[in-house]
């Protein structure tokens, strides 16, 4: 809430602003309401579901081309680019590059798939960083996440789809920023 209120700090007009409570729901009766919500919550299953698939495929495609013209998959050069960031976590130096491989690949794909990843190399990284690593893994700070807040959004309401679209790459940015936050704190108990 911090840094998304320095990001995006709520104005005047937004705190003054008063709901409705007739326009939150044209529901008759109960039985409509859990019908037409049971409804609604399937359709956003799937839309999870089906951006889930979509952005994990893409990226193991950008891997498989990746790898075939370097050598290396993106995980290893997101590695790298991390190596910064994991200096100011204060992760030692000879994990640097596995645990920022691991960050990346949350970035990229999700947490579920990072946190797969994770748990391959666990045996090879100290208790310091495990936790650090681990608390910046359970955020929903990835593009995966920003298309599904999009396909959700466009099933909720098509017209508000596209402004909070607009605004993707500032949520992953903001996201992060909490993640790093988060990490940077547990790393000063660890």
């Amino acid at each position: 809430m911090i840094i998304a209120s320095i990001v995006a700090p709520v104005s005047d007009a937004v705190k003054d602003e008063k709901i409705d409570p007739n326009d939150l729901s044209t529901d008759k009766s109960f039985f409509e309401a859990m019908s037409n919500g049971a409804l609604e919550g399937g359709k956003m299953a799937l839309i999870v579901g089906a951006m889930l698939i979509a952005f994990i495929g893409f990226m193991e495609g950008i891997n498989w081309v990746a790898f075939a013209l370097t050598g290396i998959t993106v995980q290893d050069m997101l590695g790298y680019l991390f190596v910064p960031l994991t200096f100011l976590l204060g992760i030692p130096a000879s994990e640097m590059v596995d645990a920022g491989a691991i960050m990346g690949l949350k970035i990229v794909t999700n947490e579920f798939v990072a946190i797969l990843g994770l748990n391959e190399i666990a045996g090879t990284l100290s208790e310091r960083t495990l936790g650090i690593v681990s608390a910046f893994l359970i955020s929903f700070a990835n593009f995966s996440s920003i298309g599904i807040i999009s396909g959700s959004m466009k099933a909720i309401n098509g017209e508000q789809a596209s402004h909070v679209a607009k605004f993707g790459l500032k949520l992953l940015l903001v996201a992060t920023m909490a993640s790093l936050l988060t990490a940077t704190m547990v790393g000063l108990f660890i």
